[in-house]
């Protein structure tokens, strides 16, 4: 019991010691310094895109679906699609529930050429699910601006705060169009 006591103060004793003696900020500008240094050693190549370019220009670009993150309604998403994790654009996958708040990001429509508002909402209740991971920031503003700002774990509010992911739902046009 001794030793085991002995040992633990130790440990600590050395530990806060180097934590004393170093900085968080100098370890990372060393390494900082490092890569850099490491990145104008490398030489710049010439590569050639040509072929690759001649193979895509007759190719038309598939429209983006529910499950792509260019598509337009996920203009300010982040985190993974629910439509990709068992339920679908505006609803949650069973088991999960939707987040008490929100945030919203105004996205536009390329079809109709409207500018719409989208409640994100997060889906709760479950471990996250990995599948379609998405992060668009248009128009995303600072974090001070909590009803705007996607970074956050919007669960927070509900009965759990494990989140699962995240719909869009579209809850009006932008003021000024018709």
């Amino acid at each position: 019991m001794n030793f085991l006591k002995l040992f633990d103060s130790l440990a600590e004793r050395s530990t806060r010691g180097v934590a004393q003696r170093s900085a968080r900020r100098g370890f990372l500008v060393g390494v900082s310094k490092m890569l850099v240094a490491g990145a104008f050693a490398l030489p710049v190549l010439p590569f050639d895109r040509t072929v690759q370019a001649a193979g895509n220009a007759g190719r038309k670009k598939a429209e983006p679906t529910d499950t792509d993150c260019d598509y337009w309604r996920y203009c300010s998403v982040d985190g993974f699609l629910c439509s990709c994790c068992g339920g679908s654009m505006t609803t949650c996958p069973p088991g999960t529930t939707p987040s008490a708040v929100s945030w919203v990001g105004t996205c536009h429509n390329p079809a109709d050429g409207r500018d719409y508002l989208v409640s994100y909402n997060d889906c709760c209740g479950r471990t996250t699910c990995g599948r379609c991971g998405c992060n668009t920031n248009i128009r995303e503003r600072p974090g001070y601006r909590m009803g705007v700002h996607n970074d956050i774990n919007w669960c927070m509010a509900n009965q759990s705060s494990l989140y699962h992911c995240t719909v869009s739902i579209i809850v009006g046009l932008e003021e000024g169009q018709s």
